[in-house]
């Protein structure tokens, strides 16, 4: 895990406590929306990984962000394909890693360098039906 969060500490520009919560919240995600199986093989080839996703999910802010924040994801997410549930799916994580000082660039640096990662640990089999399974993922590989 340590490696993994060193990667997106120096991908996205963040100290390293920001790269852990991250990495937490993405994982997460990828738990609650992505396909069961291949997320699960996934978490259990990364060390720490639930342990990460657990952390996130406790200290995660409730769905559904109001005020400025809501607003901003509720556009992002109609341009992303988001639909009108800007709370969930991509938009949320969005939501969830901007709570950290994350700037969209920072986001994205970040999700790639965890789906680099988990390419490596896993093989682009694996993540090619979690990244088909989840819309709007592709634009953080």
């Amino acid at each position: 895990m340590e490696e993994l969060i060193s990667r997106v500490s120096s991908a996205a520009g963040v100290d390293s406590s920001t790269a852990q919560s991250a990495v937490g919240m993405i994982l997460g995600f990828l738990q609650k929306e992505g396909p069961a199986g291949p997320v699960g093989q996934l978490m259990g080839m990364i060390p720490g990984a639930q342990d990460a996703a657990d952390a996130a999910s406790a200290a995660a802010p409730a769905a559904g962000a109001g005020g400025l924040m809501g607003a901003v994801t509720g556009m992002l997410g109609g341009l992303l394909g988001g639909g009108g549930n800007a709370a969930g799916g991509v938009m949320g994580l969005a939501s969830q890693l901007s709570s950290t000082g994350m700037s969209m660039d920072q986001m994205e640096s970040a999700g790639k360098a965890v789906f680099a990662f988990a390419q490596e640990k896993g093989g682009p089999g694996l993540i090619g039906q979690i990244s088909s399974a989840v819309p709007g993922l592709s634009r953080f590989m």
